[in-house]
């Protein structure tokens, strides 16, 4: 357990994961029954971007960094970039930044829950410190991988499932597709999204697979890419597979995925979308 997101928070991956995540949450948001966030491996929640970690590799130049003052910011992302600058307005200057569960918990409701897990037992004492206000939020302290079985069904009947581990060992995309296959099983409503590094095209190949067996009802791929994949030893971009997509989360993709690219490509900006499981 040697990764630490604060050395990656704020970068390409993240703006393009928690975008699309603002809108999960959005979109589910517009019926008024209440919804259950959970998240498997939340990390500790709050950034600094001045902070040691994050100042050593400066990846979130390339990435919030390129966003934080543009004027052309499309109304998909808006809420996104609201919930940073609320995080910031003492002095309007970008220092913080969200993980998933602090997005979640700006983003939800009062009738809402916010389930985190995080294994890390320094960062599990850190979001629990930065959660402790809300009580809406509970804490759990043990191996993601378990959350499907430990925490669903929810009494909410709604859920929305983040499923973002570090990807350190050889075994996690398997264990995602595991994941995402026990989630249907236990809840087969719940739109569960899995985040994932592109690098090694043949992992990724075995990957779509996988993901294509799990029985999920419907299951949309959707990836930005900011290197040309042949890139070597580089991030070359990074994919969500959403199973569940609410209604008229596609039509937004298409809409908002050519504006990021834009933003975000370095070497190169493209993005791709089609259905891993069509319904």
């Amino acid at each position: 357990m040697n990764y630490r997101h604060a050395f990656h928070a704020g970068n390409h991956a993240d703006v393009f994961k928690h975008i699309v995540l603002t809108r999960l949450i959005a979109l589910m948001s517009r019926k008024e029954q209440p919804l259950a966030y959970l998240d498997t491996h939340a990390g500790i929640g709050l950034y600094d971007l001045q902070g040691d970690q994050a100042t050593r590799t400066g990846e979130w130049i390339e990435g919030i960094g390129r966003l934080w003052d543009a004027d052309d910011v499309p109304e998909m992302a808006a809420g996104y970039i609201d919930a940073i600058r609320q995080m910031n307005r003492k002095t309007g200057e970008l220092r913080y930044y969200p993980g998933s569960p602090e997005l979640a918990r700006r983003l939800t409701r009062e009738q809402d829950r916010v389930l985190l897990n995080e294994k890390h037992p320094e960062d599990g004492a850190l979001l629990k410190d930065n959660m402790k206000y809300d009580r809406r939020v509970a804490v759990h302290l043990g191996e993601g991988w378990h959350v499907p079985r430990a925490l669903l069904p929810v009494h909410e009947k709604r859920a929305v499932m983040l499923i973002d581990p570090p990807f350190e060992q050889l075994d996690e995309m398997k264990r995602c597709s595991v994941a995402l296959k026990e989630t249907i099983a236990r809840m087969r409503q719940t739109v569960a999204a899995i985040w994932y590094p592109i690098k090694d095209q043949r992992a990724l190949k075995r990957f779509y697979q996988e993901l294509a067996e799990t029985g999920a009802p419907k299951l949309l791929r959707v990836e930005l890419f900011v290197h040309p994949l042949d890139t070597p030893n580089s991030l070359n971009g990074s994919g969500l597979a959403i199973a569940n997509p609410p209604w008229g989360l596609e039509e937004e993709l298409r809409e908002l995925m050519p504006w990021l690219a834009k933003k975000l490509g370095q070497t190169q900006g493209d993005w791709k979308m089609d259905w891993l499981i069509a319904e």
